[in-house]
């Protein structure tokens, strides 16, 4: 089946109409994510389809619902009272960014329309989007300071935190000139931001950040995408692993196999072969925190990569000038 962007809005305005039918509780529903972000929503022949539904007085689970082999939507359910007021969601980023590009499926009472309006209005004033920016930095800066002054056990917690970090710390950097990032087209993206802002180091460094400073420079060579690939089996393995006798994360339904393998083989091929690191990474640390006993390569690869043991206060080293980086940028920016 040829996927298309056309394609991926019909399935999701269908599955909407199905919906409502079913639920009087929805009072709106939209589409977000790659699909409407102005770039190729198809990565290693795969993709996915963002859509929120609003309830009443309802928050859902987040749902993962193949389509087909190579197309899956993935389902999130918000309460409506999250939208107000409206004018708020100027300075949350992440809320405030997928209203502003959400396209509006499913809105009768023009609930989503009328606030969508309220966020678009001054969502590009200086002010606003210095406090979205701003939010993000101050959590990763919380971050550092929770590792600088608190004792901390290597592990999956650890890893989990130290990710959520850099992550804050480069939306910090994205929010300036875009969208916040999503997972699997994170450095790709990130890349195409820093350049934009003329500030090319910001990715270079964020890059050793999560994988250490010769990286980049490594990556290219056979021998570590050889070693590149073995990490994906592995991954491969402990995915499979969690689906067949675990609480599965959403993100990590067994339809999201080839969601995650076919993008990971698309990027090591690239050009950036170093951006299939964060959604390995990312998405094998889910894993780990729902059966750390089983995750013995991921603990090696972590280690290797500086996230776990000796190197890891190097590295939060580099994650505090890090941020007094970012928190120039913001110093020094204007729109």
């Amino acid at each position: 089946m040829r996927i298309t962007r056309d394609l991926l809005e019909r399935i999701a305005e269908t599955t909407i109409e199905e919906r409502v039918k079913d639920d009087p509780t929805i009072v709106a529903a939209y589409l977000h994510g790659s699909v409407l972000e102005g770039f190729e929503p198809v990565l290693g022949g795969t993709a996915d389809i963002d859509l929120v539904f609003v309830h009443d007085k309802f928050d859902g689970e987040r749902e993962i619902i193949r389509m087909t082999e190579d197309v899956t939507l993935d389902i999130v359910h918000h309460s409506k009272s999250i939208y107000q007021p409206p004018k708020d969601l100027r300075q949350r980023p992440w809320l405030g960014n997928t209203v502003f590009i959400c396209k509006p499926v499913y809105d009768p009472d023009h609930f989503i329309t009328f606030t969508q309006a309220s966020v678009r209005g001054l969502f590009h004033n200086y002010e606003n989007v210095l406090a979205r920016s701003q939010e993000l930095l101050n959590r990763g800066r919380a971050t550092w300071l929770n590792f600088h002054n608190r004792p901390y056990e290597f592990g999956p917690e650890q890893v989990t935190a130290y990710l959520q970090a850099i992550e804050d710390a480069a939306n910090a950097v994205s929010n300036l000139v875009g969208q916040l990032l999503a997972e699997r087209r994170f450095l790709v993206n990130f890349g195409a931001r820093v350049q934009e802002l003329k500030q090319p180091d910001l990715y270079y460094d964020w890059v050793a950040l999560l994988a250490g400073e010769n990286f980049i420079d490594k990556v290219e060579s056979v021998d570590a995408k050889e070693e590149v690939k073995s990490w994906m089996l592995d991954w491969q393995a402990n995915f499979k692993q969690i689906n067949e006798g675990y609480e599965t994360p959403p993100g990590l339904h067994t339809h999201r196999l080839a969601y995650y393998m076919r993008a990971f083989e698309t990027m090591l091929l690239s050009e950036q072969p170093e951006s299939l690191l964060w959604p390995l990474i990312h998405s094998w640390t889910k894993m780990a925190r729902t059966m750390p006993s089983q995750m013995g390569e991921w603990r090696t690869v972590c280690e290797d990569l500086g996230l776990m043991g000796p190197q890891f206060e190097d590295r939060l080293d580099q994650l505090d000038a890090y941020l007094d980086a970012v928190e120039i940028l913001l110093e020094k920016w204007e729109p």
